[in-house]
């Protein structure tokens, strides 16, 4: 539920002039509002229907220019009807003022999806904004642009590198011999690296300028928020880049005075031929590929590496797994500046919080499990905390119905707790039931920002659930005296993307229990008891 308040006007408000609805927006919204602001987009502020829908088609404006992405708002349908808006950040501090000039509405393409308000028009900065990470480098495109002209020997071409992730030792070879490339008079093009970075934290940001001793000399760092909707993936390892992501990075990157761009991707980019054919105002480069010769111990381009010797980069995924198990990154695949930054970020999963979140049905066994893998926790050396669902029923959610809102709400708060929890390094065990897909994925997303998430699904079956029933509550809600009850007035909706399930029909609790802990234990979440 959105909260929107209203802002008296100040002194410079007409007499009786009605005061203005404060609204923040979204993330992706957030990010459109921090690039027309800063003068990266060629816009006054929020595009309308016709621009966007014209985007969506054509790839352009109404007027003909190429553009990529629409620049929208979403707000909610409780604001359709005003004239003005005050944008804030996330904190409530007034960044611009929206003068409305064009409300509409659409379902995404989807008719069985919720409709969606926007507002269009131009914006007016109230003060510049200090929310976000790294404001220190989110320096203006023209504040770029004027250093340069200011320098009497930034005659060179300008080759933005536009990253989410660390650059290795791979992509630190590419930049440089790009670079080279495109120097003139047999200099080298100056490198503006962007780094992409959610507003709320600084992703890989850290990591990427440990590299900066090995990028040509005089690279400029500048740190951006690129709207993150059509990526999968953050974090340190970066997102799944769409073209009209890359497009966009591309126009962002040419407000900065870039003459060509570099997208670091990590191999999950787009094919430049189809980024370019959206037209973005500057040449998108197709870097030669390289790979690390075993035999020479040396990167090379690939054309040049015997493939008998040739060795590819570790793929995100094996780099997950080496930092989760507090193993060195290799030194012929990433600076060792960079790997000791990344072991920083995303440090060995024994050293993490961690959120464990048993979900299945009442009666399933969920909480004599999770009581068990607590103790096997608490011996290994970890400090857990045990959130059953009855208890926090009757204390953190004492006077909650189990209507859906209810149960979402519910889900919340064990969420938000277990995020804090994991804030600090510990271990969160959750039972609840957690019937809906929804709230489980909220969950997620929240203890993410600060550690690990490993749901368990207790997969009981009903009929077998019913028939323990111990405390009677199937017979009540049989009888209707328990409404919205899970698996016989309410629904519950099976995971599909459970880390581990468990079947209590013919499996001592002990049984579950040790298979949970050793999917910790191989996970990397608990030291090996094996190994020394």
């Amino acid at each position: 539920m959105v909260s929107v308040h209203r802002q008296a006007g100040g002194s410079d408000r007409e007499p009786g002039r009605r005061t203005a609805p404060v609204f923040a927006p979204g993330p992706d919204g957030l990010a459109h509002l921090e690039l027309v602001l800063n003068g990266a987009y060629p816009f006054p502020g929020f595009m309308g229907r016709e621009d966007a829908e014209s985007i969506e088609v054509r790839g352009r404006l109404l007027d003909g220019r190429p553009w990529p992405v629409p620049v929208t708002l979403e707000v909610p349908e409780g604001l359709a009807g005003e004239d003005r808006l005050i944008l804030t950040d996330p904190e409530g501090a007034p960044l611009a003022e929206l003068a409305v000039g064009e409300h509409w509405k659409g379902s995404e393409g989807d008719e069985a999806a919720p409709v969606v308000h926007r507002l269009a028009g131009d914006v007016t900065m109230s003060r510049p904004a200090m929310y976000g990470a790294l404001r220190e480098l989110r320096v203006t495109p023209a504040e770029v642009r004027a250093q340069r002209e200011l320098d009497p020997t930034a005659h060179q071409p300008l080759l933005a590198v536009v990253t989410d992730r660390p650059l290795h030792h791979r992509a630190l070879h590419q930049i440089r011999a790009e670079a080279d490339a495109l120097g003139r008079d047999g200099g080298r093009a100056e490198v503006l690296v962007i780094i992409d970075v959610p507003l709320e934290d600084e992703g890989a940001a850290s990591a990427v300028l440990a590299a900066e001793p090995l990028l040509p000399p005089r690279s400029v760092f500048v740190v951006a928020t690129l709207p993150r909707s059509g990526r999968r993936g953050s974090g340190p390892f970066g997102g799944e880049w769409t073209e009209r992501d890359a497009a966009l990075a591309a126009h962002v990157a040419a407000a900065y005075g870039a003459t060509h761009m570099l997208l670091e991707a990590g191999g999950r980019g787009p094919e430049v031929e189809r980024v370019m054919a959206l037209r973005p105002p500057l040449t998108v480069l197709d870097p030669e590929p390289w790979r690390y010769d075993s035999g020479e111990e040396l990167w090379k381009p690939f054309t040049s590496v015997d493939p008998g010797r040739a060795r590819r980069e570790p793929s995100d995924d094996e780099v997950e797994n080496e930092l989760a198990h507090g193993r060195e990154l290799p030194s012929w695949f990433t600076p060792a500046r960079v790997g000791a930054e990344l072991a920083r970020l995303r440090p060995a999963r024994t050293e993490r919080g961690l959120t464990l979140l048993f979900t299945g049905l009442s009666g399933s066994g969920k909480s004599t499990i999770a009581r068990g893998v607590c103790d096997g926790i608490r011996r290994a050396g970890r400090p857990v905390t045990l959130l059953d669902g009855d208890v926090v029923r009757r204390m953190l959610s004492k006077g909650l119905t189990f209507s859906r809102e209810d149960r979402e709400l519910n889900i919340r708060r064990i969420g938000y707790v277990a995020s804090e929890i994991n804030r600090h390094g510990g271990v969160a065990v959750c039972a609840p039931i957690a019937p809906y897909e929804a709230g489980r994925a909220e969950v997620r997303a929240m203890v993410e920002e600060f550690g690990d998430f490993f749901l368990v699904h207790v997969a009981t079956p009903l009929e077998v659930c019913e028939a323990r029933d111990r405390k009677g509550l199937y017979a009540e809600a049989r009888a209707g005296r328990i409404p919205d009850f899970t698996g016989i007035s309410g629904p519950y909706e099976e995971p599909v993307d459970a880390d581990l399930v468990v079947d209590t029909v013919d499996a001592d609790p002990a049984e579950s229990v040790a298979a949970v802990m050793a999917a910790l234990r191989e996970g990397g979440w608990l030291p090996d008891p094996t190994s020394t």
